[in-house]
């Protein structure tokens, strides 16, 4: 009876020895906690982040097994670039997820120079250290995958959302502008991939059920973090530059991107239905028939 123990014991070695390693930022709530569980769910050993350090060491506990978890800065490059030769240097670096970002609403003239900065340096500085950093290790062995979570707001100015829509473009631009050079110097092996989720319900929108400012975010089909963070384990199975959540919502919006003439003619009808839309989730949230069940 001991052999069949040792060679369980062996087995669960070399089990742990091949699980792949995954880096998740802002993983301590909403979003990011729902692609550590995807990811973990996938065979990854994930590494959750967050500026919160408890609440990313609550995410890998929930998660079990070799989980891991630290406080990162993502506006930190350094830190950035250290935690990746950590993680490389015990295993491996095959994926690397920038999740963590800030939103906030309003004119943009109305929103100050520090709240501005505060959306650039994490929206985009951060995303941008994210992937540096982790293209160090991963160039190195000729493999691996980056995944931005970046937003619709990455693909058309947003009205009431500007600011943080012109953080989201420029790491819209930076990520596939980097797929295109890592492709051009012939790395092969290491991808760089988009997610550009409709508005998500988790903890940064739901104050912004009454914010007419923050509409956008409600004028398509809202998402569940289990359904977007679905579609980015997907992702990390086969990876593609740009994903969009739902699909649909990709050809819609780049016609209004491609026409901003047509776009600012349509814009009254196109907001007063968003708004139409966002009363409309306050509703049913109010009401306990969303999220559905079982998400």
């Amino acid at each position: 009876m001991v052999a069949p123990v040792r060679a369980r014991g062996k087995l669960a070695r070399v089990m742990v020895g091949a699980m792949r390693n995954a880096v998740v930022t802002g993983a301590g709530s909403g979003l990011g906690r729902e692609i550590a569980r995807e990811l973990a769910g996938r065979g990854y050993r994930v590494h959750a982040t967050d500026l919160d350090p408890g609440s990313a060491a609550a995410t890998a506990a929930e998660l079990g097994g070799e989980a891991g978890s630290s406080a990162l800065d993502v506006r930190d490059e350094n830190a950035c670039r250290v935690l990746a030769d950590q993680i490389a240097a015990d295993g491996g670096l095959e994926l690397w997820v920038n999740n963590a970002g800030v939103f906030f609403s309003g004119e943009p003239w109305e929103q100050g120079a520090e709240l501005r900065r505060l959306m650039l340096e994490v929206n985009t500085n951060g995303l941008i250290n994210g992937t540096l950093a982790a293209l160090v290790p991963m160039k190195a062995t000729g493999r691996g995958h980056v995944i931005n979570v970046v937003s619709l707001a990455g693909i058309v100015a947003a009205p009431g959302e500007v600011n943080y829509s012109a953080s989201k473009h420029a790491a819209m631009a930076f990520t596939i502008g980097t797929q295109f050079d890592l492709r051009l110097a012939g790395i092969g092996g290491v991808r760089v991939s988009a997610v550009c989720p409709d508005g998500i319900w988790t903890p940064m929108l739901e104050d912004k059920l009454d914010d007419p400012h923050a509409a956008g975010s409600f004028s398509g089909q809202l998402q569940t973090a289990e359904q977007v963070a679905h579609a980015v384990g997907k992702l990390s199975a086969k990876p593609r530059p740009v994903t969009i959540v739902p699909r649909w919502r990709g050809p819609q919006l780049r016609l209004l991107d491609a026409f901003p003439g047509l776009a600012l003619r349509m814009l009254p009808l196109i907001m007063w239905d968003a708004r139409r839309r966002q009363k409309r989730y306050k509703k049913l949230i109010a009401a306990g028939k969303w999220p559905p069940r079982g998400r």
